[in-house]
Formats: C-alpha cells, structure tokens, sequence
C-alpha cells in the first residue's frame, strides 16, 4: 500500500518508524510518500498560507501551492483524504474499508484550514477522528496510518491476533475481554481462576461474558 501525505511538517511522521507500522515499513506492506507543500510554493518565502475572503482571524492554506502539490504525485495515488473534524467518523470498519486500497492520498490542514476548492476540484473525502479540533491534520492522520497497517497481511506475524479483539466480528462487533498473565497474584489481585482451570471451553465462556458492547 503507497499512502502519500501532503503535509507542512514532514518530521511528524518520524513516529511511524516504530513498532507495528515500523514493521510494516520495513517489510514494504506500507510505503509512506510525504510531501513537504512548502517545496511547492513560487516565492522565496514559502509562502503556502493567506487571509481568508470575507474576513476573519487565521490563515487558509493556498489553493494553488496545494494544486501543485497534489499534481507532483503519481497518476494512480488512490482516493484523496482530508482531515477533518466535519468529516466522517473514522471508525475500525473504515480501517479495514482502507486496508483494501493499493493506494491513499492524505491532505493534512493546518491553521484555519485549506481553501474549500482544493477538496471540490480533487473529489477530496472528509475523514475525522471526532468532535474535536486539533492544531493540524498530522496528529490525526497518524493513528489512522498504524489501525490500518495492522491490518495489512502479515504485519502483525500472526492473522490470530486480529481474530479476537475489540470490533471483531468473531466477538460481535463489541470490546475485547479482559487479558492476564504471570504472576498469578499482584498486589493481592488473583488471576480468574476460570483462566488457570485448564478447560478451554470454560475460558471461553468466560471470555464471551466479559465481551461489552460498543456503544
């Protein structure tokens, strides 16, 4: 998968070196194209921002450096995605729905936003972690780059991790269940007896009943 993220702050993405979706960079499964949108404005300044039309506090990122920016990318660089807290909710279905492109094309805002004929003329889909506002697009974009990874074959080293755990289908759409281990008793605190008891039928019981529902 090639994800590209046209961004004012390409250190951010630094972060992704690690972990899983380290691992899924150094095995190729996910290959991080960042655009820097300053390299693509036209004077000596980088200008990439200017005040908005009609008035108002804030900057809206330029129409035509991010046009350009866009433009430099291949020809085949999949849906365009803009970070958005109007947008839709990303939740794990939308991680698997973006598991099965080849391709992804992120818009990171900054300021007060992008001019509004950016998202019109790239057919660009809004995508938003929740009512909230944070300070860029970049702080959003990265959790929803390591949910999808993840979810790339192999990338975890065992499909049975993705099999029980929260919004799974195998456990209803709902809240993984409780997970324990060694040492059998801490600060007083026991493991479940029924998790020691051998009797995988009974385990599995009982991890069903602590399943909660998402809400």
């Amino acid at each position: 998968m090639k994800i590209n993220i046209l961004t004012l702050f390409p250190d951010m993405f630094s972060v992704l070196s690690h972990s899983i979706s380290g691992r899924a960079i150094k095995t190729g499964a996910v290959e991080l194209n960042i655009v820097n949108i300053r390299d693509f404005s036209n004077d000596n300044y980088q200008t990439v921002d200017d005040a908005p039309y009609g008035g108002g506090a804030g900057q809206v990122m330029k129409p035509d450096v991010l046009g350009r920016a866009i433009e430099s990318l291949d020809y085949n660089a999949g849906p365009v995605f803009y970070l958005s807290p109007r947008g839709r909710r990303f939740v794990q279905e939308t991680a698997h729905e973006f598991a099965a492109l080849s391709g992804m094309t992120f818009i990171c805002g900054h300021y007060e936003g992008v001019d509004e004929r950016v998202l019109e003329y790239y057919n660009a889909r809004e995508i938003s972690l929740g009512d909230f506002v944070l300070s860029g697009g970049e702080l959003a974009l990265l959790p929803i780059i390591d949910s999808v990874a993840r979810l790339l074959p192999g990338v975890l080293g065992s499909d049975a991790s993705l099999h029980e755990e929260s919004f799974s289908e195998a456990l209803g759409g709902g809240f993984e269940y409780p997970q324990y281990t060694r040492p059998i008793e801490w600060n007083g605190l026991r493991v479940p007896e029924v998790l020691v008891c051998g009797n995988h039928a009974l385990v599995r019981k009982w991890r069903m009943s602590k399943v909660k529902k998402a809400e």
